[in-house]
């Protein structure tokens, strides 16, 4: 990897580059970080390293063990299904009060995104990140501060899995299905609709990647 510029040796940036190892899988689950050879590889010294490590304990990105030692977090299906539910009553609460704000603005942008999203369908990479794009505009519509905070936080988390939700092309025509129907009902101003849309399809997401997960723990059994 280029050496990070010197300017940007700060702690924060090195935690950024760390963060977007671990989340992008660069850095294995189950991967022990060597201190000195990621400092030497970052071109960075001791001491932002350690401060980037601990930020990232603290966030559960990186895990303590008991010898001293820190490792990338195994992939872990519990973590999965708490996570995904948690975003299904966030996402659902979003949708609910899209319902009652969204302008013609607002829908001519979703129609915009879904477009986009069906064009791109047959790309994994793509299709996410527009349906990441969707969901964050519905978030920007819905306004309600605590709810995107706690979208961000769990988001973030998430990064690790999302690859396992949408590997299949038939996992990304139903969601892109699903994108349909949510903007769909928050067209029609039906919030009870589209809160129930909202909710089945993060559980979805989040059936794709267990079964994606547990299917890859039980090959390297």
């Amino acid at each position: 990897m280029p050496a990070i510029p010197a300017r940007n040796t700060g702690a924060h940036v090195v935690y950024a580059e760390l963060k977007r190892r671990i989340l992008s899988l660069d850095l294995k689950p189950g991967e022990r970080i060597y201190e000195p050879a990621m400092a030497t590889e970052l071109q960075v010294s001791r001491t932002p390293l350690r401060e980037a490590i601990r930020r990232l304990i603290s966030e559960n990105l990186l895990e303590q063990q008991p010898t001293g030692g820190v490792v990338v977090p195994v992939l872990d299906e519990g973590e999965i299904s708490e996570l995904y539910e948690v975003r299904a009553a966030v996402e659902s609460l979003m949708a609910r009060n899209a319902c009652l704000k969204a302008t013609p603005a607002d829908l001519d942008e979703l129609d915009g995104i879904l477009a986009r999203n069906a064009a791109l369908v047959e790309f994994a990479d793509d299709a996410m990140e527009q349906g990441m794009a969707l969901h964050a505009r519905i978030a920007r519509i819905a306004g309600n501060s605590w709810a995107g905070r706690f979208h961000d936080q769990v988001s973030s988390q998430m990064e690790r899995y999302r690859h396992y939700t949408n590997s299949t092309q038939r996992r990304r025509d139903q969601a892109l299905a699903q994108h349909r129907a949510l903007v769909e009902a928050i067209a029609a101003g039906d919030p009870d609709q589209a809160a129930k849309v909202a909710f089945d399809h993060v559980m979805g997401a989040r059936d794709a990647a267990v079964r994606a997960i547990s299917g890859k723990n039980g090959a390297g059994s």
